[in-house]
């Protein structure tokens, strides 16, 4: 046999073998298992990574971030896909002070960067008993955005607006909201001063399979 005919012959033996197992390995294993346990659990870190700041540095959050962790907002889970929601961030330090003081338990406000208020659009909303899942969609957009702050390097505490009427009221007044529109929560966002360490909430007596126990 002539030297280039058993070269062509080896590489298409070597070829039949690596496209073999190329086909095995992509049709054993979803996608997303076929990834590096790095990779994978990526998520599941973040989450359980995550804690509530609540002193940050002078540093401003760049608009990248910002945009981001508006989509991040946006990609929460709604009833109906009726999306209620209406986001305001808050860069202005005049502002972001009267905020501040129109919450007693968030002093801490005045001084960060950013701060996001999760707003319920009353218009928006179902009609009728569905009317209420605009303050689970708004929750649900909130978290997203305390873990993508999270993942991107952030900080971030949820300080709650609604249901308390003079929270409402007060941070309605600072960002010119109209009446259909109330605050959920205003969520501060910066770089941690400091590192902060998770709670571990794990609590097995919590928990009941397939009936309520105590």
């Amino acid at each position: 046999m002539k030297a280039s005919s058993l070269l062509s012959l080896i590489l298409a033996v070597a070829l039949a073998i690596v496209c073999g197992r190329m086909y095995f390995t992509s049709n054993d294993k979803p996608a997303a298992l076929a990834q590096p346990d790095s990779t994978r659990n990526a998520a599941i870190d973040n989450i359980m990574t995550r804690a509530s700041v609540r002193a940050f540095k002078s540093q401003p959050v760049e608009d990248a971030k910002l945009t981001t962790l508006l989509k991040a907002g946006m990609a929460a889970p709604t009833a109906a896909d009726k999306r209620p929601w209406r986001f305001v961030a808050v860069t202005d330090h005049d502002q972001l002070l009267a905020l501040s003081k129109a919450n007693p338990h968030a002093e801490f406000m005045s001084k960060a960067p950013l701060v996001i208020v999760v707003c319920g659009d009353m218009r928006l909303t179902m009609d009728g008993k569905g009317r209420d899942n605009w303050i689970l969609d708004t929750s649900a957009a909130s978290e997203n955005i305390l873990l993508a702050a999270h993942a991107l390097g952030l900080g971030a505490v949820w300080t709650g607006v609604y249901p308390a009427p003079d929270r409402v009221k007060a941070v309605s007044t600072v960002l010119e909201l109209p009446q259909e529109v109330v605050p959920l929560s205003a969520i501060v966002i910066g770089y941690p001063a400091q590192p902060v360490a998770p709670k571990n909430k794990w609590d097995e007596d919590r928990i009941s399979y397939d009936a309520y126990d105590e």
